[in-house]
């Protein structure tokens, strides 16, 4: 179960879920029509040495579990990684050239995506993750100046921030890809709070959304939780959420205080790229929205 102060490394809790969003970009990368390449995410899984890396070989039937590369995860992974890729050159398009990325995970976009030069990109999360990824990632070059930043979301990540390099009068992108349920309601209000502190104008922010949870049956819960076991992963993924029940939603947040909000469904983003989409999995995938909010 999570508490307020709970902290973990790449191989527990909120930690392991992001060697399995790598291992969905890895299996991405490898696919003859990826929608982009991710060359890090594959090393990154695999010096994990977890049961992460038989579901990206294969080795575990995922599609099973509604859970593939082909299924409502998988698809929204993908949908999701491309929007971010995006949102990121579109924000070095428009001119802005410091970037934060705030409980960055395995994220590896500051060694594999393309920077204006004098980028200044800061990675926020838990330690022991930061460490990890820094000590796989030793012999790559990244290509902005990257300042990893070990901080709990939860505490004074500004002042760390600042503490850091980080210049609150200069226009930011902001990312918290796959964040907000992670958080407390009020943490999650926190976090906006300080975005918005930090931020001036021309700033932005991008993230993503879920609409609530579909009720899985005792039969579904059975398959996955089988497939999970075949891995060797053991972990209960719906206890690392907080509750959705009195959440502010980001749209009407960042509405509320002046910033433009736009938002897209995942669907459109893997068609739009000539990806097919299954209609079994399009209730799924329409839980989740992709939204941009920019500051005037």
């Amino acid at each position: 179960m999570r508490t307020d102060d709970d902290s973990w490394d790449i191989t527990e809790s909120v930690g392991a879920t992001a060697v399995g969003v790598a291992a969905m970009r890895a299996v991405e990368t490898r696919r003859p029509d990826a929608l982009f390449q991710d060359p890090y995410a594959e090393r990154l899984v695999d010096a994990v040495g977890s049961g992460w890396g038989r579901m990206m070989r294969g080795e575990v039937d995922v599609n099973s579990v509604r859970a593939g590369a082909y299924g409502p995860m998988g698809g929204f992974m993908t949908a999701r990684t491309v929007y971010f890729d995006e949102y990121f050159a579109a924000a070095a398009a428009a001119g802005i050239g410091q970037f934060a990325i705030l409980a960055s995970g395995l994220d590896a976009r500051a060694y594999r995506l393309e920077w204006p030069s004098g980028a200044v990109i800061f990675e926020v999360d838990q330690p022991k993750v930061l460490e990890f990824k820094d000590r796989v990632l030793a012999r790559d070059t990244p290509g902005a100046d990257r300042r990893a930043i070990a901080e709990d979301l939860r505490n004074d990540w500004p002042r760390a921030l600042r503490d850091n390099g980080f210049d609150p009068k200069r226009p930011t992108a902001w990312l918290t890809e796959g964040l907000l349920r992670y958080l407390p309601s009020d943490a999650q209000d926190r976090l906006f709070e300080n975005i918005a502190e930090l931020s001036a104008p021309g700033s932005r922010i991008a993230l993503n959304i879920g609409m609530g949870t579909r009720t899985r049956t005792a039969a579904e819960r059975e398959i996955r939780d089988k497939a999970l076991a075949q891995a060797g992963i053991k972990m209960d993924i719906d206890g690392l959420w907080y509750s959705s029940e009195g959440r502010t939603d980001p749209r009407d947040w960042f509405t509320d205080h002046g910033w433009t909000v736009s938002q897209v469904d995942p669907i459109e983003v893997l068609t739009d790229r000539g990806r097919e989409v299954p209609e079994s999995v399009h209730e799924d995938l329409r839980r989740q929205i992709l939204m941009t909010a920019v500051r005037p």
